[in-house]
């Protein structure tokens, strides 16, 4: 799923090319990606765009007179940049038609979980908001009072969207191996110093790579073409066995549903596996407790 990053780039891409421009037509190709039916989405059409905004997760182009079209890529969801009078692919969910070119929404697999929506006015955007607080401008007592509102795992607070705004899976994977802290460590079980930790690690971490997007965004015509959660530089999302960059041990993983955290047992738990859903409950006796044992 697009992250904070990913989308911040985004908006800043489209920003560049729509501020000013019309929206002279909106087509949906498949029924199910707009979530809202009044206004109508036809009501779009013929407004200049005023600007682009982050909403989360989500993108949000607002047009004058208050009409904000959100749109939410969820885990596959992918916008491209067509020049104008270019045709969309047959497969695209939404395209929306500007003087200076066609934005297209498209999403990989069946599953359908990406959406657009139109309000009206900011109270309606404002309430489409989760809540949670922006990391990158949150100083640290801001930061550890949202984290510690509820004491849960850091993974799962910082993946949290009603705490804060955008991180998901893939980053707080790379947040936590940077500040040296096991994703299953409890909120409100942390010292001043491990705090401290993980507030740097997440303004770091987040301006990082939103600078590595940028340059890449630059370097291909000033739009994003590779919005992936799992890229070779990254310390260990998506790197289940691979060495970590820091001590060289293999990366491990909690699997859960459908998402995977993966971590560095030497940097992050000192040395202790994780039991991992998918795989300790079916080995019991044989799963191995330490790094140690896997590499020694």
């Amino acid at each position: 799923m697009p992250e904070l990053p990913d989308i911040t780039v985004y908006v800043e891409s489209l920003d560049s090319k729509l501020r000013g421009a019309t929206l002279a037509r909106v087509r949906v190709m498949n029924p199910f990606l707009l979530r809202t039916a009044q206004p109508a989405i036809t009501s779009a059409e013929g407004r200049r765009v005023a600007g682009v905004e982050r909403l989360g997760k989500r993108v949000v182009i607002a047009l004058e007179g208050e009409l904000f079209m959100v749109i939410h890529l969820m885990i596959a969801g992918r916008l491209l940049w067509l020049a104008a009078g270019a045709k969309p692919a047959k497969s695209a969910l939404a395209a929306f038609e500007f003087d200076a070119g066609t934005l297209v929404f498209t999403e990989a697999g069946t599953k359908r979980r990406a959406s657009l929506h139109l309000l009206a006015g900011r109270e309606a955007l404002a309430a489409a908001d989760p809540g949670g607080i922006e990391p990158l401008a949150a100083d640290l007592p801001a930061f550890a009072e949202r984290l510690q509102s509820e004491n849960h795992t850091l993974k799962r607070s910082l993946t949290n969207p009603r705490l804060f705004s955008g991180i998901g899976n893939a980053y707080s994977d790379e947040i936590l191996h940077r500040a040296r802290l096991s994703p299953v460590v409890l909120t409100r079980s942390l010292d001043a110093e491990a705090m401290r930790r993980l507030h740097e690690a997440t303004r770091a971490v987040l301006d990082e790579w939103s600078d590595r997007l940028r340059g890449e965004a630059a370097r291909s015509g000033g739009w994003p073409k590779q919005v992936t959660a799992f890229r070779p530089e990254m310390a260990v999302h998506g790197r289940y066995g691979l060495p970590c960059p820091v001590c060289a041990s293999p990366v491990q993983r909690i699997v859960h549903a459908d998402n995977e955290t993966n971590y560095c047992a030497r940097c992050q738990t000192g040395g202790k596996l994780l039991a991992d859903r998918a795989l300790s409950r079916l080995l019991k006796a044989s799963w191995p407790k330490h790094i140690d044992d896997i590499d020694p």
